[in-house]
């Protein structure tokens, strides 16, 4: 079976977010030989925009923290209280390290087992298009597009796509357009766990 997945699948690993569990035992079945998952390359680069944007805004919020433990500080009352406070701003800041070194491995392992989709001037091409018919995002166009690119090799194999983007891509067209191609699209990772398993 051929599986696509797209960032939310490389960011779900990474951070160990709810569904991870069931990432970990799809990219588990794919590192044995027994499905093959299939990733477009931008949804191999998205994660560090998505990581370098929380980022930012945990490195905003322990600064204006640092700045307010400085300026309680100051006050006996609160000052039993600084140490706690400061833990906080340091968990802001280690969180970061770990979730980069994370998404470091998590694309290590992916690289190693996944057939990565080229983004090419046809591709790009397409995702202009759909952007206007879908009223997708350029982001969620070029995913769309990888996907329907690579089905149109002539192989002849089962294929779902894990997409936890219900809101742009639950469209009828979208589902429809996929499953003339043979693949049908699930939005939970668990869900798609359990339908890969079921048609091995």
């Amino acid at each position: 079976m051929d599986v696509y997945v797209e960032s939310n699948f490389v960011l779900e690993l990474a951070l160990l977010q709810e569904q991870h569990g069931s990432c970990e035992n799809i990219l588990e079945l794919c590192e044995t030989g027994k499905t093959q998952l299939i990733v477009p390359s931008y949804s191999l680069v998205e994660p560090y925009e998505t990581l370098s944007r929380y980022a930012k805004n945990r490195t905003r919020l322990s600064f204006d923290l640092a700045n307010e433990v400085k300026q309680l500080a100051r006050s006996k009352p609160y000052k039993d209280d600084i140490e706690d406070m400061q833990k906080i701003t340091g968990f802001l800041v280690r969180s970061q390290e770990d979730e980069k070194e994370r998404l470091k491995n998590t694309l290590n392992r992916l690289i190693q087992v996944a057939e990565i989709i080229p983004l090419t001037s046809k591709i790009l091409l397409s995702a202009m298009k759909y952007q206007v018919e879908h009223d997708l995002l350029p982001q969620d166009s070029i995913v769309y597009a990888s996907v329907l690119d690579h089905m149109d090799s002539p192989e002849s194999t089962s294929k779902c796509f894990l997409n936890r983007n219900s809101k742009d891509f639950d469209d009828p067209d979208i589902v429809e357009t996929l499953r003339k191609h043979g693949c049908k699209m699930l939005f939970r990772f668990d869900h798609g766990h359990g339908y890969i398993t079921s048609h091995l």
